[in-house]
């Protein structure tokens, strides 16, 4: 109990202090610089329908795929000391293969050029 007391008091310490040193340390008059939107490089001020490639979006897309499928392969360390580390192998070799032949593809069919 003497344990959970001292983690709670501290953190609750450290919280508050924290707070007040962000509040006594900030920045309370903030120049026209920070006080503008920031919109990527484009003029914030222009007109909102300018044509946008959708290639940054395709990308963006594909990153987030073969991402997600890179996170499956993350326990194969730990899966490997299973009772049959083959049938793990065996599964991660076919991730592995199924994200080669997804880059092939999007290679091929120019999904990763930015100039056409």
């Amino acid at each position: 109990m003497n344990m959970i007391t001292f983690m709670i008091t501290t953190s609750l310490t450290l919280s508050i202090t924290l707070t007040a040193l962000n509040y006594w340390l900030a920045q309370t008059n903030p120049d026209s610089e920070k006080l503008s939107p920031y919109e990527c490089g484009f003029d914030p001020l222009g007109s909102a329908r300018l044509p946008f490639s959708i290639r940054f979006f395709l990308v963006a897309i594909l990153f987030l795929l073969f991402d997600l499928e890179i996170a499956l392969l993350l326990p194969l360390p730990w899966a490997t000391q299973l009772q049959n580390p083959i049938t793990t192998l065996t599964w991660a070799s076919t991730i592995i293969l199924f994200l080669t032949l997804g880059l092939i593809y999007e290679w091929t069919q120019g999904g990763l050029e930015w100039a056409e």
